[in-house]
């Protein structure tokens, strides 16, 4: 007597059926169509808050005041308009940062979505990356402290 249990294998697919894909579905997260659908679906729920002027800064909606970065969405959705001084003016450095956070959300998306990788933009390192990003910090914050004490037009509206 074999001790071993049957083995039960599922019927072949009817005709037209695709075929299953080894390991998973192609909506799942292990394969890029379905790591694509996840990010347009962040992207769609972000973008839908940007549209109807749903606060997104909790430093902003905790303190009441604005962050280093506020003003940053609405510079970037004047400069998509071509508006430059109303970008300046909700933010000074929006030329500088708007294609520099686009580049980086960019490039983290397209990895996510063909690899699967996370935050590839933090592996991109070297002196001249450290250096440039420790400088944009340190503007942003300058700017920022600046702003308070009337600076740029002043504290930008939360």
């Amino acid at each position: 007597m074999d001790s071993a249990a049957p083995s039960i294998t599922p019927p072949p697919p009817g005709p037209g059926a695709a075929p299953a894909a080894p390991g998973g579905s192609a909506w799942g997260e292990a394969r890029p169509l379905g790591r694509a659908a996840r990010l347009a679906a962040v992207v769609a729920v972000l973008g839908a808050a940007v549209l109807l002027r749903v606060p997104l800064c909790p430093f902003a909606l905790i303190t009441r005041h604005p962050c280093p970065g506020c003003g940053l969405t609405r510079a970037t959705l004047a400069l998509s308009e071509g508006r430059i001084g109303d970008a300046l003016h909700l933010h000074p450095l929006s030329i500088v940062l708007v294609p520099v956070v686009i580049a980086a959300l960019s490039y983290n998306g397209l990895t996510y979505v063909r690899t699967g990788r996370v935050a590839a933009a933090e592996s991109v390192q070297g002196r001249w990356v450290t250096r440039m990003g420790v400088a944009l910090g340190v503007i942003l914050i300058a700017v920022w402290i600046a702003r308070f004490f009337g600076a740029f037009g002043g504290p930008v509206p939360v």
